[in-house]
């Protein structure tokens, strides 16, 4: 199994890459780049079995939200790239923008909400098991997922 990861923020995508090759992982890879263009630009159709993203930036303010990734206009891309069958697992931790995910997942074309699976890096009582969550966790943040299969 090959994995991809997507980050924008540059110091992120390289504490990420940096760890992958001192764990000296050779099925994983990274790319800086804006996520929607990335998928659009670059990802074949059908070639995605499980679509994660976790913790997008919630762009809290109203005149932000316009940037957001998981809105309306990224189901069908999500669609596009998802082999049949395929999952798409999100997790927050922002309610507000949660709210508008799983109001966009549940009525998105082509998509069937299902239960959450935790991936294998997650720990017990974990929905993900990375160090945002972690730490969100610490700060006693609650978590939010949803998850959908492609139909």
């Amino acid at each position: 199994m090959n994995f991809l990861g997507i980050e924008w923020a540059r110091w992120f995508w390289r504490y990420a890459s940096d760890r992958l090759r001192r764990h000296n992982c050779t099925n994983a890879r990274t790319v800086r780049a804006e996520a929607a263009y990335f998928l659009t630009e670059f990802v074949p159709p059908e070639s995605i079995a499980v679509l994660h993203i976790y913790f997008p930036d919630p762009w809290p303010k109203k005149r932000h939200h316009k940037r957001r990734l998981v809105q309306p206009k990224f189901m069908p891309l999500a669609h596009r790239i998802l082999a049949p069958a395929g999952r798409l697992q999100i997790v927050t931790d922002h309610q507000d923008y949660f709210e508008q995910i799983e109001a966009t997942v549940t009525g998105a074309a082509g998509f069937k909400v299902v239960e959450y699976n935790r991936p294998g890096s997650a720990a017990e009582g974990e929905f993900v098991g990375t160090n945002f969550e972690r730490k969100y966790r610490r700060e006693n943040r609650p978590f939010y997922a949803v998850a959908a299969v492609k139909t």
